[in-house]
């Protein structure tokens, strides 16, 4: 990640000398263990799920206390990480996936993170069942009427300030403002109230890749202990509240997670990111009726104003018209002014270019203009179709697939407005999970599966099915 998202970061952690140092469970003893938390996982009635920076480390965003951490290497006065890929393109891990899975089996109940990279939300955690207790460096709110946005871009402030863009809300129009904390803000209510319920509910609250230290959200987990719930720690780091813990585990969390999913028989899906783009042409008669000044812009969905980082250029050709000028836009905002005859209809080619973190290298999409002829107005089922383009990703194994959505046309000036949406990442989770249960196996670890699932249990899958295996191997995109 970039020094700036270091920097945003660096309110979460103090800078204490505990959990510099990372330890290992020995093969065996973290098979049984992994035994031992799938059991509780299955008998549990009321799941919480407390997590920290340690879950997402395998998407290539840096912790702060491992080796490689920020605050450690800050310390050595080394070099911060060079980023695998844009902070904006990070994806969900194996783990990340997992828990959508258990809470879409009613297993896991909540799930309260420390992290600002907002990748619960963005793998399918529902906001009603997520405290974001430090914020979320895509999300920005309304302090009227509490609406909330969740950006495809990094929001430009931190520290609850004013950013550029309002409420949308009819009616409100609201000065927006980003959700992240700042050394002097307090934890919001809005979220630390329902993680206290939770956690007080829980009959396990399980803690994943977080060095517990941080107050006031690290003793959270522990109110579980008033009602008789435990308290289970996966982190490669020792932590403060270990000797409250009844199960401590020393072990990468994408490996453990995989062996509780297996040990469960339950699937990892893959992981499908979304992404909006609008093409919005202006034209305006001249006055003599007879040619139309029109401007084409490739804008984002969240506000003409708005960054559209996933897209890095535009070429623009046209169809049978030698006598249009084709063009390459390469700079932000994407636009396009050309004069043209009204009675002259014509259809432009777009070839989108995608920036680095996709899937998919580029995409082409037809446009058709005739000036003549109103534009039909529609707003499809967003839900419906995201779903369908999902479905058809995995089905394809790749990105790429698209639909527009909503087509609008604004009066003054003269607009139409039509928004798609397109699949810009597909990743599956099936190799990764069968090396970590590779690495996990040996001849009894699979023998003792049977006392895990049971024979009888509803969550059981058939036997032609894969455990711990995504839909689709080896899903890639355009290249």
């Amino acid at each position: 990640m970039s020094l700036g998202y270091a920097e945003k970061l660096s309110y979460i952690e103090d800078v204490g000398n505990v959990g510099m140092v990372e330890y290992f469970d020995p093969s065996h003893v973290l098979r049984e263990k992994v035994d031992q938390l799938a059991i509780m996982i299955k008998k549990s009635k009321h799941l919480v799920v407390f997590t920290g920076a340690g879950i997402s480390t395998s998407c290539g965003i840096p912790d702060f206390r491992g080796p490689k951490g920020i605050w450690t290497l800050q310390r050595e006065g080394k070099a911060l990480p060079e980023a695998s890929l844009p902070f904006h393109r990070a994806a969900p891990s194996m783990t990340h996936m997992a828990l959508v899975e258990l809470e879409k089996a009613g297993i896991l109940k909540f799930v309260i993170s420390q992290n600002v990279d907002g990748l619960h939300l963005r793998s399918g955690i529902p906001r009603e069942k997520l405290a974001e207790l430090h914020g979320n460096s895509f999300m920005e709110t309304c302090p009227s009427c509490g609406e909330e946005y969740f950006r495809d871009f990094e929001v430009e402030t931190i520290g609850l300030k004013e950013t550029s863009r309002r409420c949308s809300v009819a009616k409100c129009g609201t000065r927006l403002k980003d959700t992240v904390l700042d050394w002097e803000d307090a934890l919001p209510t809005k979220e630390m109230n329902p993680a206290e319920k939770h956690c007080k509910q829980a009959d396990i609250v399980l803690c994943l890749g977080t060095s517990l230290q941080i107050t006031p959200a690290c003793n959270l987990p522990l109110k579980a202990l008033r009602g008789g719930g435990k308290v289970v720690i996966v982190n490669l780091q020792k932590t403060p509240k270990d000797k409250k813990a009844s199960l401590v585990i020393h072990g990468f969390v994408d490996k453990v997670i995989a062996g509780v999913m297996d040990q469960l028989n339950m699937q990892i899906s893959p992981f499908v990111r979304i992404d909006l783009f609008q093409i919005i042409l202006v034209q305006a008669l001249s006055n003599d009726k007879r040619y139309v000044n029109w401007t084409l812009q490739v804008a984002s969905a969240h506000g003409q104003k708005a960054a559209l980082p996933f897209i890095k250029s535009v070429e623009i050709s046209f169809l049978d018209r030698e006598d249009y000028k084709a063009a390459i836009l390469d700079k932000q905002p994407f636009r396009l002014k050309r004069r043209t005859a009204y009675n002259k209809a014509f259809e432009m080619v777009l070839k989108l270019n995608f920036s680095d973190g996709c899937g998919c290298s580029s995409l082409e999409i037809d446009v058709p203009v005739d000036f003549k002829v109103s534009t039909d107005c529609f707003d499809f089922d967003k839900d419906y179709i995201f779903q369908k383009l999902r479905d058809k990703a995995v089905l394809e194994s790749r990105c790429g697939q698209n639909a527009v959505i909503e087509r609008k046309t604004i009066l003054t000036p003269r607009s139409d407005v039509t928004t798609y949406a397109i699949v810009t990442n597909v990743v599956q989770y099936s190799k990764a999970c069968k090396a970590a249960l590779d690495s996990l196996s040996n001849g009894d670890f699979k023998k003792r599966k049977a006392s895990v699932t049971g024979t009888g249990s509803s969550r059981k899958r058939s036997k032609g099915s894969s455990k711990c295996k995504s839909r689709s191997d080896n899903i890639r995109g355009h290249t």
